[in-house]
């Protein structure tokens, strides 16, 4: 049985690995000349900057990868657990709070700032670890392209409170809005608002807790590596800058592909790791779309968008932790500004990632290597990047020179960026979006694009735009959905 997989992002990594092993023969292309799909590496004058992910918070799901095939992720990869996970910056009064590592190492950390609200942590650690047991371990590797599904499910969504936001819940255990702040930022790294997203994604508080965050050696770039050559280890054919510009359609399947060359490349299944945004509305036939892909194609509200600011300094900071959110003065209202889509807000919130911390090779020596993220409206908002982008540099470079990185102006050097007209031209995402559709209640399980099309019954899809969601965890698990969904390498398609 063959099966084509569209686009190189972890998602498509996982899901060619999965149908090898299912018996299935594959074909994995990519649209850029390197696989990882937002995983790119750049290197600029001796620097080296991760521009995907770079934070490991569930090492098993790559195990289990390697596992498929008798082999051990570790003689691929190294994952070097950080201590701490995080460090919180509050740029109102400079109060920094270090997050993670053991429970005692953050019990104290909490007491600094909020004696009060140390059992209020312990609880909400407890209440994360009753929605993980049932909304990871039970339901992230389980299709919901059926909704008595979701039906089914219902009991354990109301026992859970899934209705009520992160924030919300967070707020329900502490007290302290610093602490409040903390404690909600996770629906951002998966592109959701703390305020709309679903609690459930309050789960990564008891995911970080139960498995740590750690870096991989040679950052997220020698992830993607490692699972090339575990592909080319197991006879998956991969064809690089090569890409979908159509699909030639038979009954309810599609029969084959047309790529950018001209070429037609033939499949009993095709599994598409991408933007399910693009897929729809670009891709494949409109007047064959059934009414519940045109409301989410149209109505669904998109993820925000991110500005991402690479950059070197000719000196280092060791006193810049591997990972440091720089929250600004405003909190809720610069969301509601973010999330609007409309304009580009005055003020900011950061994601500083310090690599060369934990690795000096992503630096030449005596340097370090940055990159610094910032959640801004998505290309829904009327913004104009080539005059903008300047402008929120120079404020970012201002406002980091003045606090983590004294004299940063006399020692960056290599510095670039991208922005969500980036996201759109390089990654294919509609309105620029950094993570698809946004995790809202409404937007989760099977209200979510489904894993198997709505439409084509040999059509799969993986990433962040489907279930369970964003986030290298969900992408990955999502591989495991469509695992389920595929059939097996001796049966006849549905």
């Amino acid at each position: 049985m063959k099966t084509v997989v569209i686009g190189g992002g972890f998602g498509g990594l996982a899901c060619a690995l999965r149908a090898t092993a299912k018996g299935h023969e594959v074909t994995l292309i990519e649209k850029k000349t390197e696989l990882g799909g937002r995983a790119q590496v750049f290197e600029r004058n001796g620097f080296i900057f991760d521009a995907g992910p770079t934070v490991v918070t569930a090492p098993f799901l790559f195990d289990e990868l390697f596992s498929l095939f008798g082999k051990n992720r570790q003689d691929y990869i190294t994952f070097i657990p950080l201590s701490p996970w995080y460090q919180f910056y509050f740029s109102d009064d400079k109060t920094r709070f270090n997050y993670g590592g053991t429970i005692e190492n953050t019990l104290d950390e909490i007491e600094k700032i909020s004696p009060d609200d140390v059992s209020g942590y312990l609880k909400l650690i407890e209440h994360s670890r009753k929605i993980y047991k049932v909304g990871f371990e039970q339901l992230a590797d389980q299709p919901f392209h059926r909704l008595m599904t979701m039906l089914a499910q219902v009991p354990h969504l109301i026992k859970l409170r899934a209705d009520r936001s992160v924030w919300k819940m967070v707020s329900r255990y502490l007290k302290n809005d610093k602490l409040r702040q903390a404690f909600s930022i996770q629906p951002l790294l998966v592109g959701g608002n703390p305020f709309s997203t679903t609690s459930i994604y309050g789960l990564i508080h008891y995911l970080e807790r139960q498995y740590g965050i750690s870096f991989a050696k040679g950052g997220t770039g020698a992830i993607v590596e490692s699972l090339r050559q575990l592909m080319l280890d197991v006879g998956i054919t991969i064809k690089t800058e090569t890409t979908m510009v159509s699909a030639n359609i038979s009954g309810k399947c599609i029969s084959s592909i047309t790529l950018n060359d001209g070429e037609t490349l033939s499949a009993d299944n095709f599994i598409y790791n991408g933007d399910p945004l693009f897929l729809y509305q670009q891709l494949l036939p409109q007047s064959r779309q059934k009414m519940s892909i045109r409301l989410k194609t149209e109505k669904s509200q998109r993820s925000m968008g991110l500005y991402v600011l690479f950059f070197g300094t000719k000196a280092q900071y060791p006193n810049v932790e591997h990972h440091t959110i720089w929250l600004g003065k405003r909190y809720e209202e610069l969301l509601k500004e973010i999330f609007a889509e409309k304009d580009m807000p005055d003020d900011f919130s950061l994601y500083l990632h310090r690599p060369t911390a934990t690795d000096a090779s992503f630096a030449p020596k005596g340097c370090d290597s940055f990159y610094v993220l910032a959640p801004v409206p998505n290309l829904r908002a009327n913004i104009n990047w080539q005059t903008e982008e300047p402008k929120l540099r120079k404020k970012i470079i201002d406002a980091l020179d003045k606090t983590l990185l004294p004299n940063l102006k006399q020692t960056i050097t290599s510095v670039f960026s991208m922005t969500p007209e980036d996201f759109k031209a390089d990654y294919l995402s509609e309105d620029g979006a950094g993570f698809s559709i946004s995790p809202k209640f409404t937007q989760s399980a099977w209200f979510r694009f489904h894993n198997r099309s709505e439409v084509y019954n040999n059509l799969f899809l993986v990433g962040a735009g489907t279930h369970p969601g964003a986030g290298m965890p969900g992408v990955l698990s999502s591989a495991k959905v469509v695992e389920r969904l595929l059939p097996d390498s001796q049966t006849d398609l549905p």
